[in-house]
């Protein structure tokens, strides 16, 4: 490839975060973002491409053993450590082989096979986290914003308050504390707005972790579709995890049930000797299992324990899983019935009675005081509804990415 294409390909992935920078980021980019990015993702595909390797290898007999050696030696007397004056002395070679049964290299294999598959589905729960982190960062992100939008709003209507104040002091129709009054609450305004611009740094930083960037806005609040109990259940990343490491028990314990049958080694060697025909050897080794019921069986007895362990976390993980979602449903429901009896039942009347405070006071009949306490009331109340509205959103990411992704189930 020419040094060019080299040299323009380095140039864009230097460009790159400088581009994406530039435009608000989106709900589903941060989330891909983060799935990509992620090293406790790439740690976990590494580690399930090495379980996928050693599937190919455990259904393999063993690598056979070259033998050699001498045998009857002399080691005293005016022969010793001559290979050619003893007549049996006898240099040989051979080759042995361990034999596994069919059944038993398909049960090792399938014990690989369920590793393999329980590393990979560690990948997919790394995954599922990485977008969940990703999703709970943008939700603060977001609502930071979307808080100092609302004081630097409230900021804007004390400087227009404080400059009409000032114009009626000119004109002799507003007296100083008046205009005093509303510096002092421009400069509360103010600290507040700062405030929220530095919460606001502190949640972009903190998607910037997972993104690789400090976006410098985002593009549209994020939107949640709820999963049903059972899909909730079935793609449940500790449910995943739990339902393949019963697997390999099961198939460990198949593994120790195969091996209460010995395995035969098979020899074939060729002894050379000075002056004397060759030799050929031919042998088997058969394990002799000497109490069973002490060894082997004992072993199975442990793999069929791990078993019914395996399976008992699964069934308890169940439980608790199933729990969690139907609080954690419930808390979003009570949520945003919440956020619909605040909204028409403190956050409007609030935003009534500053418009109706407002009025009064730009007529010269009303209260300054009165005008402050109502615009407090209403930022509180906007406040509290931002709150909800985050709390709501938090719950939703939870119920919706900690899930594995769809199409991965246990």
């Amino acid at each position: 490839m020419p040094t060019s294409i080299f040299r323009a390909a380095g140039l864009a992935a230097l460009l790159l975060p400088g581009i994406a920078c530039a435009e608000p980021l989106s709900f589903d980019q941060a989330l891909s973002l983060a799935a990509q990015r992620s090293e406790a993702v790439r740690a976990a595909l590494a580690s399930a491409s090495g379980a996928r390797e050693a599937v190919h290898s455990a259904g393999q007999l063993p690598a056979p053993m070259l033998r050699a050696g001498i045998d009857n030696l002399p080691v005293t007397g005016a022969d010793r450590f001559s290979t050619t004056s003893e007549p049996m002395t006898m240099k040989r070679i051979g080759i042995s082989q361990e034999w596994l049964s069919a059944d038993k290299r398909a049960a090792r294999e399938g014990a690989a096979r369920a590793m393999a598959e329980r590393e990979a589905v560690q990948a997919d729960i790394a995954q599922a986290d990485a977008r969940l982190q990703a999703a709970l960062a943008y939700v603060d992100a977001w609502y930071a914003g979307e808080s100092l939008k609302l004081t630097v709003q409230t900021e804007h209507h004390l400087h227009e308050e404080l400059a009409a104040a000032r114009a009626r002091l000119a004109a002799a129709s507003a007296g100083s504390a008046e205009v005093l009054q509303l510096s002092s609450a421009q400069g509360i305004a103010q600290d507040e707005s700062e405030e929220a611009r530095q919460q606001q740094a502190v949640a972009l930083v903190a998607l910037a972790r997972w993104v690789g960037f400090r976006p410098e806005s985002l593009a549209s609040a994020p939107t949640f579709q709820l999963p049903a109990e059972p899909d909730y259940l079935a793609r449940h990343p500790a449910l995943a995890s739990l339902d393949r490491a019963a697997e390999v028990a099961r198939r460990n314990a198949t593994v120790a049930a195969k091996e209460r049958t010995p395995n035969w080694t098979w020899e074939v060697g060729y002894g050379q000797r000075t002056g004397f025909s060759d030799l050929v050897s031919v042998g088997v080794s058969i394990p002799l299992q000497v109490a069973p019921a002490q060894r082997q069986d004992r072993e199975s007895a442990a793999r069929l324990a791990l078993v019914d362990k395996a399976e008992a976390e699964l069934a308890e993980a169940t439980r608790s899983a199933a729990a969690d979602y139907r609080a954690q449903a419930s808390d979003a429901a009570r949520l945003q019935q919440r956020i619909e009896r605040w909204r028409s039942a403190v956050a409007a009347p609030a935003r009534q009675r500053t418009a109706a405070a407002l009025a009064a006071y730009r007529s010269s009949p009303g209260s300054l005081s009165t005008l402050f306490e109502a615009r407090h009331a209403e930022l509180e109340a906007q406040r509290k509804l931002l709150a909800l509205q985050r709390e709501l959103a938090r719950a939703q990411a939870q119920l919706m990415f900690k899930p594995l992704a769809q199409g991965v189930a246990p």
